[in-house]
């Protein structure tokens, strides 16, 4: 398994993951799947993509049009197409520039920057984004790698019931029905195990999109590590600050620039002509003909605004609107994401506590004192049996709450940000 591991990375490219991997005996821990998922994915490279981009036209947005070269001839005589004939006869050339609307190109430039600040954002939300998926999935990794050794770990003790029931049925000491209820409960620990492995196997799958082949390595058995949470929380700044508000704050920004832009229809624009003009032959003194020079400016008369510059702007300050709103929705949105993971992870903190302080010593207990029961005479098969099995739901119970809480923990970390450095 690991000679094909080792070629998986490297047709892959990945040569000093693999070394870093096998130097852990390829156990995989929840900091290293994160720092594999944000390396090069492509959805964060897309909204890094896009930031470049608009970046390169906010310098394009701000450089006059190019200019036209004008070549040509002028009042050539079609009889003879001599150029010398007749006086107004010119060889052309020409520069034509045109200048936009008042400050179209400034306020276009100004519109390109948000937009590039809008989209690196949005890669700064999608790391934080695949960040929580990826805790989140890890986390419900660990919890039925853990709960499948738990289980294991109880089916060997059923096992040896199973044993000594089937003994004590041959020797006439219990009845039948203990032999079946022990079979039973065993093939009920298979099942659940078969049941754990498959939700495994989903979770690696899951967890292979951002890692790929090294999702299937084992992984550490320790519990993951999270950075540490921020404790006192203003989301009134916390918020305002997130990546994701940050973007929509850009877009409102844009979109008031495009307003802006659109304003500058009511102006006019310009453009200027030089042109010079050759002339061959002689004037009927005998002297050469004089050659001319042209200059024009020309302009636009926004006179009829109606119909186009006041409908665009009315459609531009309600897109300006509808920006806002969106902004104001993620703000409710995260807020509502953040206290109700808030409350979770608080009351899922409270049930830790009451499993490592009462229910898991209490079920281990009554185990203990069933069996002890069960082979002195006192008590019958079935009660062990219901002992035994309570105090295995105790113990994945316990796993799931503080599972669950970590899954909790990871999502406030997407509000608030790492605390620490990893």
């Amino acid at each position: 398994m690991g000679q094909l591991f080792y070629k998986k990375v490297i047709s892959c490219g990945q040569l000093l993951l693999s070394l870093l991997f096998v130097s852990n005996a390829q156990a995989l821990n929840l900091q290293q799947a994160e720092m594999l998922s944000v390396q090069s994915d492509p959805t964060i490279e897309r909204y890094k993509a896009s930031s470049h981009s608009f970046d390169a036209d906010s310098i394009a947005d701000d450089t006059l049009p190019d200019p036209k070269l004008r070549l040509g001839a002028v009042n050539v005589p079609v009889d003879s197409f001599d150029f010398e004939q007749e006086q107004m006869t010119q060889l052309k050339i020409g520069v034509q520039q045109n200048f936009p609307r008042g400050d179209s190109l400034s306020i276009k430039q100004q519109q390109s920057q948000f937009l590039s600040r809008s989209s690196m954002a949005m890669a700064d939300d999608a790391k934080l984004k695949i960040l929580r998926e990826v805790r989140e999935t890890y986390l419900n990794l660990f919890y039925e790698v853990s709960a499948y050794q738990i289980i294991r770990e109880t089916r060997q003790l059923f096992s040896e019931l199973v044993k000594v029931t089937e003994s004590n049925y041959a020797a006439g000491r219990v009845a039948q029905q203990d032999v079946v209820l022990a079979g039973l409960e065993l093939s009920r620990l298979d099942d659940r195990s078969t049941k754990i492995q498959s939700e495994e196997e989903s979770y690696r799958a899951e967890l292979s999109q951002w890692i790929g082949e090294l999702a299937w390595n084992d992984i550490d058995h320790g519990f993951p590590d999270l950075p540490a949470l921020v404790m006192e929380v203003d989301l009134n700044q916390i918020i305002p600050q997130h990546p994701l508000i940050q973007s929509e704050a850009a877009k409102v920004s844009a979109s008031k620039k495009m307003t802006e832009m659109v304003k500058q229809d009511y102006k006019p624009g310009w453009g200027l002509l030089l042109d010079y003009g050759y002339r061959s032959g002689n004037n009927p003194d005998g002297t050469e003909r004089a050659d001319f020079a042209s200059a024009l400016v020309t302009l636009d008369v926004p006179l009829f605004t109606g119909n186009r510059q006041d409908k665009k702007l009315a459609a531009n300050e309600h897109k300006v609107l509808a920006a806002r709103f969106s902004k104001d929705d993620k703000l409710r949105q995260l807020k509502k994401f953040y206290d109700k993971n808030q409350h979770r992870w608080q009351r899922l903190g409270d049930r830790e506590l009451l499993y490592k302080n009462s229910l898991l010593t209490a079920a281990k207990n009554n185990a203990e004192v069933a069996l002890k029961s069960y082979q002195s005479g006192v008590t019958e098969f079935d009660t062990l049996m219901r002992a035994e099995i309570t105090e295995l739901d105790v113990r994945l119970e316990d796993l799931r709450v503080r599972v669950d809480r970590a899954i909790a923990h990871a999502r406030l970390l997407y509000i608030t940000g790492d605390n620490n450095e990893k």
